[in-house]
Formats: C-alpha cells, sequence, structure tokens
C-alpha cells in the first residue's frame, strides 16, 4: 500500500546556517529569493492540494528547503501552527520536515512531536568528516549520530538524505558511510547523485576544472551499491534522485541527471538479480517471472540489459512470464517456488 500524500512546502534556506558548496536551493525548488513564506502561504498550500488530490490514503505535510529546527523557535511555532487547523480536522494526520543533524537535541525533538511532527528527515550527505567539510556542511558525522539517537529516543520517524559525487569522496569513503548509516538504522534513506547548479560555489569549482562531476553510468553504479546494501537490512529506499522540474533543468550546469535515475538503478539491480539467478540454475532453461509494471525496467534503457544478456550468451536460456502479484522490482526463478 502506498503511503500517504505528501504536501510539499518549501522554505528554501530558511534557517541554514551555513551555504553548502553544492546548494542553491531557489533554483532547485523554484522560487525567488523574497520574504520568508508565510503562515497564509501555507495554509493556502495546503489547502490548494487537498482540494486537487486523492486525500484516502491520508495527507502529510513537509517543510522542505530549509534547516527547520535551526529557525529561530518562534518561527518554528509559525510554521507548525498554519498546519495545525487541518490536523484538528484530520485534512492531515501528520508533520514532516527536514532539518540538519547539529540542529537536534532531545529537547527539540519532543518540541516537535508535541505539535503533530512524525518524520525529520536528515540532510547527513556524508558520515566521513573529511567530505563533509570539503562540502562545507558545517557539522560531523558525530552529530548525525547524536541526532539519530535523539529522535529515537522520542519516537520521530528517522530519515536519512545522502548525496553521492561529493568533493573527497571515494569508493571507499562512501561504502564506509553506507556501513554507519545502516549501523544507525534510520526507517528509510534518500540517495542524490551530486548536480552542479548555478550560482553554487560548486558551479566556481566546476567553471574553474577543479572539480569533475560522476558520469550517469558511475552515479548508477555507486546508487544500485548503496541501494543493494540498504535493501539488504531492511532500510527502506524511499527515493533515487531528484524531481524532474523545468528550474532545476534550467538551473543545471554538470552532472548525472536523469529524469528516470531511479528507475536507471532498479533496471541496473534487476540485470544484476537476473544473472545471478542464471548462474545458480541448475538447467539451461530457466523460467524468470517479474512484476507486469517492470517490464520495462527490466528490459532496461533502450532494451539496454537485452543487449547485454545477449552479448554474454544468456538471454536465449530465458523464458520471460509475468506475475502481476510479484514484489517490484525484484526477478524469481519458477522453478525454485515452494
Amino acid at each position: 500500500m502506498s503511503g500517504p500524500l505528501i504536501i510539499p512546502v518549501f522554505i528554501p534556506h530558511e534557517g541554514c546556517p551555513h551555504r553548502c558548496l553544492f546548494c542553491n536551493q531557489h533554483q532547485i525548488s523554484g522560487q525567488t529569493i523574497g520574504k520568508p513564506v508565510t503562515a497564509a502561504a501555507v495554509q493556502a498550500e495546503i489547502q490548494n492540494w487537498l482540494e486537487r488530490s486523492n486525500t484516502e490514503r491520508g495527507a502529510q505535510v513537509a517543510f522542505y528547503g530549509g534547516s527547520f529546527t535551526a529557525l529561530p523557535r518562534s518561527r518554528q511555532e509559525e510554521l507548525l501552527a498554519a498546519a495545525a487547523p487541518f490536523i484538528e480536522q484530520n485534512l492531515v494526520q501528520s508533520l514532516r520536515l527536514s532539518t540538519r543533524p547539529d540542529c537536534m537535541d532531545v529537547e527539540q525533538a519532543q518540541f516537535l512531536q508535541a505539535r503533530s511532527v512524525a518524520t525529520v528527515e536528515l540532510g547527513v550527505q556524508s558520515m566521513n568528516d573529511e567530505v563533509l567539510t570539503a562540502a562545507k556542511r558545517g557539522h560531523t558525522a558525530a552529530a548525525t549520530e547524536q541526532a539519530v539517537v535523539a529522535l529515537r529516543q522520542v519516537g520521530l520517524e528517522i530519515g536519512i538524505q545522502l548525496l553521492i559525487g561529493l568533493p573527497k569522496d571515494s569508493r571507499a569513503t562512501l561504502r564506509r558511510t553506507v556501513e554507519q548509516v545502516i549501523s544507525l538504522q534510520p526507517d528509510f534513506v534518500r540517495i542524490y547523485p551530486l548536480l552542479v547548479v548555478k550560482n553554487s560555489g560548486l558551479a566556481d569549482l566546476y567553471t574553474q576544472g577543479r572539480y569533475t562531476p560522476l558520469s550517469l553510468a558511475k552515479a548508477v553504479l555507486l546508487a544500485a551499491f548503496m541501494k543493494e546494501h540498504f535493501d539488504r537490512e531492511g532500510i527502506c529506499v524511499v527515493r533515487m534522485g531528484l524531481q524532474a522540474g523545468v528550474e532545476l533543468e534550467a538551473s543545471l550546469l554538470a552532472g548525472p541527471w536523469h529524469p528516470a535515475f531511479g528507475e536507471l538503478v532498479a533496471s541496473r539491480l534487476m540485470l544484476r538479480q537476473t544473472r545471478k539467478l542464471l548462474a545458480q540454475a541448475k538447467t539451461e532453461a530457466v523460467r524468470l517471472s517479474i512484476n507486469d509494471r517492470d517490464q520495462s525496467v527490466f528490459r532496461g534503457m533502450k532494451s539496454a540489459n537485452i543487449e547485454r544478456l545477449r552479448q554474454l550468451g544468456l538471454w536465449q536460456r530465458i523464458s520471460l512470464v509475468i506475475d502481476k502479484k510479484q514484489l517490484r522490482y525484484t526477478v524469481n526463478n519458477t522453478h525454485n517456488r515452494s
């Protein structure tokens, strides 16, 4: 079953004590620099979403873009209070927000919980202090560990946002980040490939030839590595890649951008599953099943997966069947089913 309707309210850069190397949230969110979002504007946005959306599965208001808990407490009160009437009428069931790891302690978590906040996403990006320093994040990996402890003590749902392709990051440091995040056992994770957008510090490094972004193929490979490990530990990866939008594409200078980045990652993982099943099969002919909605993902972009299987001499061994009840993004050998 799908989760609740997420109603996004953007507060770009509000509360951010640092300007991260990669950041220009006004470009990403499509909101121009100006006065902060008002309580009335928050309520209008919520009302607009409720009027044009199906809310049978419930609704959750999400404050994105800024460092919510770095805001003055009065500003936090103002924004949360704007959503309160919808909570009271049960039109919205809970709130969620994103913030910095170093702006969270038990007292802050209790304050949020008392005002119907159910989910907090931490902009972790990396668990390597050298990488965090190069990104001008202004916090350490230890701050993330402390924030997770505080949120868990109060019983809030915990999300962790990670970036791939940061300066000074490597396969080894990324692997260690994945291991450390797994040890923290968050409820879910988001994975974003680092993009170079206009008017960011990273854009300056890029134009000076001091930063080379990941290729799309490399970004997909790294994200697949991360997702495979999180899946194995039962940690849900709720999103991979930024949401497509006119504003983002207009501001993009370089980087592994693709509007269906998550699907590219899922496709690579399905190819990996397929090759593993074929290697384990005791018969030459193998009957594999996939969910009916995964046919294009299984084939890959421009049928790249099929072509790869042909090159390896494996495609002729496969008899593909569709199972509407099968878990999405999985491949099964029907012969091995009990």
